[in-house]
């Protein structure tokens, strides 16, 4: 389904670790009609659903709904911490392009 980086799964586990509202969620990742590019990611944190892909990986879940599992496949979720900002950014395979904030995408034509 996805791939999850070890920086990934570090900060996920920071972020469980200092916000205890987070405990027994996961990272959900949707994907929703928007943004600049025509498609959208929305990351945050949610209980697991029904029919839910689930990434389990050192104690934190990455939930992905089965509509955006879709436009996911292959994709690798990761974090970074650089000079232009801190986030987690997702590289997919499926993305004909991307917007400059890094968020909106256009999908490859079938």
């Amino acid at each position: 389904m996805i791939a999850v980086t070890e920086s990934a799964v570090r900060h996920l586990q920071d972020l469980v670790a200092d916000n205890p509202q987070y405990r027994d969620k996961g990272l959900r990742i949707l994907v929703e009609k928007g943004g600049c590019a025509g498609m959208q990611y929305v990351l945050e944190f949610d209980r697991a659903k029904e029919g839910d892909h689930r990434v389990r990986n050192d104690g934190v879940e990455v939930l992905i709904d089965s509509l955006s599992a879709e436009y996911l496949k292959g994709s690798t979720v990761d974090f970074a911490d650089g000079l232009t900002g801190a986030g987690f950014t997702i590289r997919n395979p499926n993305a004909a392009r991307s917007c400059g904030c890094g968020t909106s995408f256009e999908i490859v034509p079938e």
